[in-house]
């Protein structure tokens, strides 16, 4: 007898969760560990539980499917539940995770579980897989809207607009909002790379500045510059980001 693969659901809607319930309990090897109704309860679920497959909505208000694997430090393996159009669902297929377009049926389901037990036998990373996901959809112009960080006693959501800029303190990335500070398990290359280059600018190799909390461009050191912020924080400029930046503000 098969281990049973241990199963999250992820939906934000009970009616979903009830039936993906009721499908999976007629598949054999699948263990149900819990349930999930938004992207916040999923992080600390998958965190706790450690499942071995989530089904995850993608489209869920609050934290979305895509921002409940940022916020993961080591997104296990997981089958998207989707009703995104067929110019997303290419970016799925391309990166050879499984997804499922609503409505499916229970064949559907079944050769989902399979193919992810499958996998789990002869692969086991799927985080590999998910980099090239993102930066795929990233691609087709969907940007980050929002970010889950994370503060002393909990998970946060954050708007995108409301971050001032992200920088690197040691080797941990921060997030900054005003006068406070979140630790993220991402690299400012994903971060690049999944922000609309026309709000947020890279200014130098360990920061990124929200451009709409630009105050002062400051002449530094050596050819160098300075940006001061509306919050009044100072972030430096390099020389080859300048001329980058120059193009954009027309300074």
């Amino acid at each position: 007898m098969k281990t049973p693969i241990r199963t999250l659901i992820v939906d934000d809607e009970p009616p979903a969760r009830e039936r993906l319930r009721r499908l999976l309990t007629e598949i054999e090897s699948v263990e149900i560990v819990g349930e999930a109704e938004g992207g916040i309860q999923a992080v600390e679920m998958i965190e706790q539980e450690k499942p071995d497959l989530v089904l995850l909505d993608v489209q869920m208000p609050g934290l979305d499917g895509f921002g409940v694997i940022e916020a993961l430090a080591e997104p296990p393996p997981i089958v998207f539940v989707t009703a995104y159009d067929e110019y997303a669902i290419r970016a799925f297929e391309v990166n050879a995770l499984d997804y499922l377009l609503k409505p499916f049926s229970r064949g559907r389901l079944a050769k989902a579980i399979l193919r992810a037990q499958q996998a789990l036998v002869e692969e086991g990373d799927f985080a590999e897989r998910l980099g090239p996901l993102l930066e795929s959809l990233a691609a087709q112009g969907r940007y980050l809207t929002r970010l889950a960080v994370r503060d002393r006693v909990s998970i946060r959501v954050l708007d995108v607009d409301e971050m001032d800029w992200i920088g690197i303190e040691g080797e941990q990335v921060m997030v900054h909002v005003g006068d406070q500070a979140y630790p993220l398990c991402r690299t400012l290359a994903e971060l690049e790379a999944r922000l609309d280059p026309a709000r947020f600018f890279r200014a130098h190799r360990s920061a990124i500045v929200n451009l709409d909390r630009v105050k002062e461009v400051i002449p530094w050191f050596k050819g160098s510059h300075k940006l001061r912020l509306t919050t009044g924080a100072e972030v430096e400029l390099s020389r080859a980001r300048a001329r980058a930046l120059r193009r954009i503000l027309g300074w």
